[in-house]
């Protein structure tokens, strides 16, 4: 481990669109004392290739869901920090900085939470940045899900459970609370590009995420119906009623999606559970 060092550690498939603009914004960052790792599930496309052009540290695997290829890329990290971007996000310059120096200030915090502020082209994408909106302008304990993680704090939590996927993103935070650590919030903006071509494949990544999400619930002993799965008791949506009053044509919509964003995962839920998947 090399004190100070952020680890970013990139999962990738068929990015060749976006990868070139993330990486492009870590150069930018006023934190110099970073590696980048790009960990790519089989890409068909030119994302390795580009990749090469901006780090070193390139690993192409075969196909494994997204907490095997960050826990890889963890495994061949060097850093006291662990950073996992997604290749659609955008940095901000002083993004490494703030959670370099939150962490610094409290060896207590062991994740950090990060704002994002969603950009969106087609009608859906739009949608699911209004709804984005609600949980990022002062962050949401519901819906945040760390990203920036402490090393040791990291490791003590075993890394990202790979028996689960979608809700892995709220697991890992929940196990190192639960080992006594703290979870620090900083608001950098990061700008998270939207991919949402139509509500199908909203509602389709729902319900494969859905598939696995019992685990989760059983782990964490969390109700089925609670404030993590159920999209209408989050108290955050109905402390800024006046948002969605002011933007009736979004509101509607937003109410629609999560509707039937409710009932894929919620089939998801009950299939994956029956067939044990």
């Amino acid at each position: 481990m090399i004190k100070g060092l952020v680890s970013i550690i990139i999962p990738t498939y068929n990015e060749e669109k976006v990868i070139g603009r993330l990486l492009s914004s870590i150069q930018k960052q006023t934190y110099p004392k970073y590696e980048v790792i790009v960990v790519d599930d089989g890409s068909k496309d030119n994302t390795v290739n580009i990749s090469k052009k901006f780090t070193r540290k390139v690993y192409a695997r075969k196909h494994a869901e997204r907490s095997v290829q960050r826990n890889f890329g963890a495994k061949m990290s060097r850093g006291e920090y662990l950073f996992f971007v997604d290749a659609d996000m955008e940095l901000t310059k002083n993004t490494l900085k703030k959670c370099v120096k939150v962490m610094r200030n409290n060896s207590e915090i062991g994740a950090i939470a990060l704002s994002e502020k969603p950009i969106a082209r087609t009608f859906w994408e739009k949608v699911k940045a209004f709804e984005r909106s609600f949980y990022s302008e002062k962050g949401d304990h519901q819906t945040d899900a760390a990203r920036f993680f402490r090393r040791s704090a990291f490791i003590q939590a075993g890394g990202y459970d790979e028996t689960i996927t979608g809700p892995e993103d709220w697991d890992l935070p929940e196990t190192i609370r639960k080992l006594g650590f703290k979870q620090g919030w900083v608001d950098v903006k990061i700008r998270h590009y939207e991919n949402v071509p139509s509500l199908y494949s909203l509602l389709k990544k729902k319900y494969y995420y859905g598939l696995k999400s019992h685990r989760y619930l059983a782990k964490h002993n969390i109700p089925f119906a609670s404030q993590k799965t159920i999209y209408f008791l989050r108290p955050v949506l109905y402390r800024n009623y006046r948002v969605l009053i002011s933007n009736p044509i979004m509101g509607i919509s937003m109410i629609i999606m999560l509707f039937f964003e409710q009932i894929s995962g919620g089939l998801g839920y009950f299939i994956g559970r029956l067939k044990n998947i």
